[in-house]
């Protein structure tokens, strides 16, 4: 929501501007969006104090209201530390904590992972196991997908396999991408022996396309805050695209280059939040439109990034 200050409005306090009720519609909405750094007056976030300022003609005045780190923790169903944003007889979508694997590898077989807590919480209800439909990484925090039965899983998969369903992650990057939108494409090959992704030549015959697009939500001074949607699902996606660019995930561990000195913000692992989800019902096609906030963590950098600015 953006407006330009009329003549008429001249003199205004900028939270009885806000106030109106075609914009927020109470002072005390307005008190709230400006403490939780929703405002931004003439391209700059305003706070709580600059409820009082006074707006001149001309003036810009923008409510960010889906800001990442915004939003205020809403309680969750869900036993233990599962947090399950939605359920039904066919599907379960688990908004994963960041160090919990999506699904147990042999390799690991002590790491806690969101498939043995859905197992632990549909066994007393007599339930079957869940089945996987997609994952994402050990360190990436948020929206994760499971079905119920063989049939919910296939017509899942077969979404993600078309392309279908829209991912759109938040990370927060070195540096700043330039445009400020864009897409990313590589053809990428994954190392069995490194675990880890890696550029190839189109005629790689083992290469797979990665295409990303991107958008620059937030810049400060060493680091952006960048919205990424996910046209293909390849693992480690995001993150090795971003390093081929010259724009490593803060925290990130495996795709970097350099010495450490060049990435100085400290962070327990990379800034990558699965943060939006949608996708088609395998009922009756109806769209299924999720969002997760970022966990704490990842609102302590924003925030701590933008008091550095």
């Amino acid at each position: 929501m953006e407006w330009t200050v009329a003549t008429d409005h001249a003199g205004t306090r900028l939270d009885k501007y806000l106030a109106a009720p075609d914009r927020l519609g109470s002072r005390s909405r307005a008190a709230s969006a400006l403490e939780r750094g929703k405002v931004y007056l003439n391209g700059v976030e305003a706070t709580l104090a600059d409820a009082g300022r006074l707006l001149v003609p001309g003036d810009g005045v923008r409510i960010w209201a889906d800001r990442p780190g915004s939003a205020r923790v809403r309680p969750r169903t869900g036993g233990g530390e599962l947090d399950v944003v939605f359920e039904d007889d066919r599907l379960v979508v688990v908004n994963k904590a960041p160090g919990l694997l999506s699904v147990p590898l042999e390799r690991h077989p002590g790491v806690p992972s969101v498939y043995a807590q859905l197992e632990d919480r549909f066994r007393p209800h007599g339930k079957r196991r869940p089945l996987v439909v997609h994952r994402i990484d050990q360190d990436t925090s948020g929206l994760v997908v499971f079905a119920k039965d063989p049939a919910a899983q296939a017509y899942l998969k077969e979404q993600f396999k078309r392309r279908e369903p829209e991912r759109c992650y938040l990370t927060v990057v070195y540096g700043r991408p330039e445009p400020d939108t864009g897409t990313w494409r590589d053809v990428l090959v994954w190392d069995e022996k490194a675990l880890i992704q890696k550029e190839t030549h189109p005629r790689d015959p083992h290469g797979t396309e990665a295409i990303t697009n991107y958008r620059v939500l937030e810049t400060f001074g060493r680091a952006s805050l960048l919205e990424v949607r996910l046209q293909t699902g390849r693992r480690n996606q995001v993150r090795i695209q971003a390093r081929l660019r010259g724009h490593t995930l803060v925290g990130e561990q495996r795709y970097v280059f350099g010495p450490d000195q060049l990435r100085p913000i400290a962070f327990p692992r990379h800034a990558l939040h699965a943060w939006r989800l949608a996708f088609m019902h395998p009922d009756d096609g109806r769209r299924i439109e999720l969002e997760a906030p970022p966990p704490a963590d990842f609102n302590e950098l924003l925030s701590r990034l933008r008091r550095k600015g």
